[in-house]
């Protein structure tokens, strides 16, 4: 996803800070600061240190000056800053995400991928990207990473060896990470992930055969 390691929420949001997220994991960290705006003052006081940090470098001429500002000029308008956003009554997804995707919750084309798991695939700018929604008390099989995976709760909940994930938490996981989320069971746990590796399926015979059919 980056060169440089994430495992914090305070390092993803650096990462955002600096641009050096691929798309779909823009829109996660966006989605995520609508609905839990904890965050937004060091956000914030990131981009202040950025802006002091460019002050401080040396002017220097641009080349070829006149391409670089007509591409600049022609490129996408940026989405709407989270702060600036009222996040809709009764809406499920995060203006960003709804945005993103597309559509709102109920209109989602889930596709079964395991019995009490469904899927939405919008793979893209080199990640696996993923809407999933989980059955209440379904465990998904015991797995690590080959990656990057960051995933935003965005109704229910999981919990899994180091927690409980709810509404606006984004879960940072890699290969140092094995778990087995398990959806908890008064609603189910809908979620937008983002990957930039396959996972490995871990765990004992016995259980992996258990989660997989649910």
């Amino acid at each position: 996803m980056v060169h440089e390691q994430i495992d914090t929420i305070d390092a993803l949001m650096a990462r955002y800070v600096a641009g050096s997220l691929p798309a779909p994991a823009r829109v996660l960290v966006q989605a995520h600061l609508e609905m839990k705006p904890d965050n937004r003052s060091l956000v914030h006081s990131l981009e202040l240190l950025a802006g002091e940090a460019l002050e401080s470098v040396p002017a220097a001429a641009i080349a070829d000056r006149d391409r670089r500002l007509a591409a600049i000029f022609a490129s996408d308008s940026p989405l709407m800053e989270p702060a600036a956003i009222k996040r809709p009554e009764h809406t499920l997804f995060p203006r960003a995400l709804r945005d993103f995707v597309g559509f709102e919750a109920e209109d989602v084309p889930w596709r079964t991928r395991l019995p009490g798991f469904r899927e939405y695939p919008l793979d893209m700018d080199g990640c696996e990207v993923n809407l999933m929604w989980i059955r209440p008390g379904r465990a998904l099989p015991a797995h690590t990473h080959k990656g990057m995976e960051l995933i935003l709760i965005l109704d229910g909940a999981f919990n899994d060896e180091r927690g409980r994930f709810g509404p606006g938490d984004i879960s940072i996981a890699d290969e140092t990470i094995d778990h087995r989320p398990v959806a908890e069971k008064d609603r189910p746990c809908i979620a937008f992930a983002v990957s930039d590796g396959p996972v490995r399926l871990t765990g004992s015979f016995r259980q992996m055969i258990g989660d997989l059919i649910g």
